[in-house]
Parts: structure tokens; C-alpha cells; sequence
């Protein structure tokens, strides 16, 4: 009867509260929707994901720091997939693991690959594990400088530069490089290596000696990082969430909750995780004149 006496007063409502239903509805599904929902029930287990060239380390630390001071997370699973990348960021996110490790028990879980600064960062953690065929290892620094002197004298471009001391412009690609510039480089290196080293060996709690002997920048299977004590044990994602739980003091099927995933990525959506990522390691490189890294080629997974 309304609606005939009123048909454009009962379409207004019909329209208002169809908005309505799909505001609710779409609040409904970003709060329960999220990974990290506090509408989760249970004893929880909290995932921070690591992935790609280790960059910025400031999503990572946020993560951690988030689900330690949640007194629902009883324990953390560092879920890695990372060739390496900076040594600042991988030693910050190393640092935040330790700490975390302090309060809650922290497993470190090794997916395709978990090498160089992608075991920096788990060598933190109360346990590791990998899959028998996780490449992992590559305990090593490397800098790489490109030099095209040559080739710019071929197209008759020359440089001129201008700078405030000796090595200012150490490792130019404009020229060839000095004895005394890599003299230099070689001591940088070698700090940083020995930081690498010694971190290492406090993370699983052997010598320094140790951890030298295999710290020559080899890759290592999961099986043979295994054997030479590099990590705890075998096994795959599940696994790593029920030792977690275990370790927790979980009793049960414990909730898995993840941390806050980045944001939708353009360049991912246009192109492709396979090629953005690629692009995201040249980038990565060229931040970083000194850094921990598998080369690009060995940083296959199975997908």
C-alpha cells in the first residue's frame, strides 16, 4: 500500500537500504577478511612473511614487534623466501628477531629459498627449518662494480669529476679502479663478513671458528645445511606451524593468523610477480654497493 501511494519515497528507501547492506557487508569483510583479525578465536600462531630481495626492513620490524606484544600470539613462524639483499636491513630485521626470540619462541620456516641475508635473518630464530631441497647457505658479502671505461671511449664520451676526497668516487664505473681503492673494498668486505660470521655462530650458538669454515659464500641444500648444523630440522610449512604451536605451549589446533600482507602492488598486477621481482633486484643491487645476495639465477622455486 506504501509503495503505491509513495513509489518514489519507497524506491529512495529501497535504494538506501540496498547502500546500507553493502556497506555493512564490505565492513563485515575487511575486518573479518583480515589475516590478522582480532575476531580470530584460540590460541593463535602468528606468520610474518619474508619474500624477495630484502630491502626495507621496516614492514618486517612492524610485524614482529606487533605480534610480540599480542598476548594472543604465543608463538611466531618466519616464513622465508628471500635470495638476500642489504646488509643494513637484514641485520635490523635479524636484530628485531632476536629480540622477539627473547620473549616468544620464534621458528624460522625456509620455503624455495632462504640464503645469504635470508639466513641472516632466520640464523635469530629458536629453531630452523627447511625443506631437504630449500637453498639456503651463502654466508658471504659480495660488492660488484661494473666498469665501461672502455666503452664510453668507443662512442667518445668522457667524464668529468668532481669530488671532496681520494675515494669519494670509489668504484666509478667511468674508470678503472685504484690497488689502494680496493684495498679498501676488501677491508669494508671483510668487517661486514665477520659481522655476518659472528652473528651466525651467536644465532645457533657454536664458534665463530665453526661457522668460518663454511662461511665461504657456498650454497647449501637443506639436507646439507642440515648436516653441517646450520638448522634444526626438516620439514615444510605445516610443520613449522605445529613445532611453533609445540614450542608455544599451545594445546590443540592452534589459529593461524598472518601478518598484514603489502599493499596491491601495480607493477606486480601489469607485469607479473615473476618479472616485478627481477625488476626489484636490479633495483636493489644498484642501492646497495655492498650487500648479502644469491645471484638471480639460483633463486628458482618449484611454483
Amino acid at each position: 500500500m506504501f509503495a503505491r501511494r509513495h513509489p518514489i519515497l519507497f524506491s529512495l528507501l529501497v535504494v538506501y537500504a540496498i547502500g546500507a547492506a553493502v556497506i555493512i557487508s564490505l565492513a563485515a569483510l575487511f575486518f573479518l577478511g583480515k589475516e590478522d583479525s582480532a575476531f580470530e578465536f584460540g590460541e593463535k600462531v602468528g606468520v610474518v612473511e619474508i619474500k624477495g630481495l630484502i630491502a626495507d626492513s621496516k614492514p618486517i620490524v612492524s610485524q614482529l614487534k606487533r605480534f610480540r606484544k599480542n598476548k594472543d600470539i604465543k608463538a611466531i613462524v618466519l616464513r622465508i623466501n628471500s635470495p638476500g639483499g642489504g646488509v643494513g636491513p637484514s641485520q635490523e630485521i635479524y636484530a628485531e628477531v632476536k629480540k622477539t626470540a627473547g620473549l616468544k619462541k620464534v621458528v624460522a620456516s625456509m620455503g624455495s629459498i632462504a640464503a645469504s641475508g635470508g639466513y641472516y635473518v632466520a640464523a635469530a630464530a629458536d629453531h630452523i627449518m627447511a625443506n631437504p631441497g630449500t637453498i639456503t647457505g651463502s654466508i658471504g658479502v659480495v660488492m660488484e662494480f661494473a666498469n665501461i671505461e672502455e666503452l664510453f671511449k668507443k662512442i667518445g664520451i668522457s667524464s668529468v669529476v668532481i669530488k671532496s676526497g681520494d675515494y669519494k668516487d670509489t668504484g666509478s664505473p667511468l674508470r678503472k679502479m685504484t690497488s689502494e681503492e680496493r684495498l679498501l673494498l676488501e677491508s669494508f668486505v671483510g668487517n661486514v663478513h665477520q659481522q655476518f660470521v659472528t652473528a651466525v655462530a651467536e644465532g645457533r650458538k657454536v664458534s665463530e671458528e665453526t661457522i668460518r669454515e663454511i662461511a665461504d659464500g657456498r650454497i647449501l641444500s637443506g639436507q646439507q645445511a642440515r648436516k653441517l648444523g646450520l638448522l634444526d630440522s626438516l620439514g615444510n610449512m605445516e610443520d613449522a606451524i605445529a613445532l611453533a604451536a609445540e614450542l608455544g605451549g599451545i594445546k590443540g589446533e592452534p589459529t593461524v593468523v598472518y601478518a598484514e600482507k603489502k599493499r596491491f602492488s601495480a607493477l606486480e598486477f601489469i607485469l607479473g610477480s615473476k618479472l616485478a621481482g627481477a625488476l626489484d633486484r636490479i633495483a636493489g643491487a644498484a642501492l646497495y654497493s655492498g650487500y648479502l645476495y644469491v645471484p638471480p639465477g639460483l633463486g628458482v622455486d618449484n611454483g
